[in-house]
């Protein structure tokens, strides 16, 4: 099996993110894991504009999340995403949150291709399928 290539954002856990005892909320991780998908696919060449573009839009579809440890006030974290899967409308990925070697959440999140009007799902358009297909097969760095 192929190591995953895996897109790594680093972030930093501020007071709005934390609970009255400086512990990060359990839900501000899917806005991390968020904001490193978002990033992934615009290193891709996939910015807001060909994603949300009046033809398409990707929607979660799945989302399955394990906690391992808590993140903390001012810790430096890293919010990573990797394609697990490409589908002709749809894409898997494996995402996590990082404290250096620490693994502090865990999650598999699959993504759909729909039309906007309809919110049904569209298959890929082809120039992206290709790119996110080449992703999937990249070497892991």
């Amino acid at each position: 099996m192929n190591e995953l290539t895996e897109f790594s954002l680093p972030l930093r856990v501020y007071i709005e993110d934390t609970d009255a005892g400086g512990i990060v909320y359990y839900v501000n991780y899917l806005k991390y894991i968020e904001r490193a998908r978002t990033e992934f696919m615009r290193s891709l060449g996939m910015d807001r504009a060909a994603i949300f573009n009046g033809e398409l839009m990707f929607v979660v579809s799945d989302l399955s999340v394990s906690y391992h440890r808590p993140a903390f006030l001012d810790d430096q974290l890293h919010a990573t995403a990797a394609l697990t899967s490409v589908g002709g409308a749809s894409l898997k990925l494996q995402q996590c949150v990082r404290r250096g070697s620490d693994l502090i959440a865990q999650a598999a999140v699959s993504l759909a291709c729909v039309s906007p009007e309809s919110l049904t799902p569209r298959r890929i358009p082809k120039p992206m399928l290709d790119t996110l297909r080449a992703a999937l097969n990249s070497p892991g760095e």
